[in-house]
């Protein structure tokens, strides 16, 4: 579908963080946001990721087939409810980010600082699941994705999570190659000062017994 533009996304729109918006965040565009976030979807210029989501279509990719990555869209929509300064992909979904789980899954974890029910995507069968934490002490670094950059967690913490959880994201059986693969990369003293300040110590020894199991 061609680019109508006379149907210009509002630049307040298009600058928001991993490009994701809900109708309530167009009611400084709109009065009637629904509306015109399905006429702009209509155009091919707002992509529908779920029912309340949208993401604004890459300007090179408008009139062709594009739909964003999984853990791209899980951080949109994370931060289009609490901030992106509050969201960060973690567990199986942040071992992906880094390169560590090459095959696309099904669901996707978020950590976030309030609990919210599961969103079921609409236009693939995925869900975004996700885990209420004390987002400000989980160790991230901020990650370049298709729609922006998100705080993913650190190889260091991504191993910890991996050993704390390994049925967290529907993925346990890629979980120790993925564990292996981030072990490797982690500097082992901030791994050892991360699970002490964290109390995942047990996490640690069991990632550790995982990695020479499969050595």
């Amino acid at each position: 579908m061609a680019q109508d533009h006379s149907t210009p996304i509002p630049a307040a729109l298009t600058h928001v963080p991993l490009r994701t918006i809900r109708p309530r965040d167009a009611t400084v565009a709109y009065p009637h946001p629904r509306s015109q976030l399905a006429r702009l979807t209509e155009h091919g210029l707002l992509h529908r990721l779920a029912d309340g989501y949208y993401v604004v279509v890459p300007q090179d990719m408008v009139g062709r087939p594009w739909i964003p990555g999984l853990e791209a869209a899980a951080a949109g929509i994370g931060s289009a409810i609490y901030g992106a300064d509050e969201t960060v992909v973690m567990g199986t979904s942040a071992a992906r980010l880094h390169g560590a789980i090459p095959r696309a899954l099904a669901t996707a974890i978020i950590a976030v600082p309030q609990q919210h029910r599961p969103i079921a995507l609409s236009d693939r069968p995925a869900i975004v699941r996700f885990v209420k934490r004390q987002t400000a002490e989980i160790d991230a670094e901020l990650i370049r994705t298709e729609l922006g950059p998100t705080l993913v967690t650190t190889p260091e913490q991504t191993v910890l999570d991996l050993a704390h959880r390994p049925s967290l994201g529907d993925a346990e059986p890629d979980v120790p190659t993925a564990l292996a693969a981030l072990y490797a990369r982690s500097d082992k003293n901030r791994l050892q000062e991360l699970a002490t300040g964290q109390r995942r110590l047990a996490s640690l020894r069991r990632a550790e017994a995982w990695v020479q199991a499969g050595s």
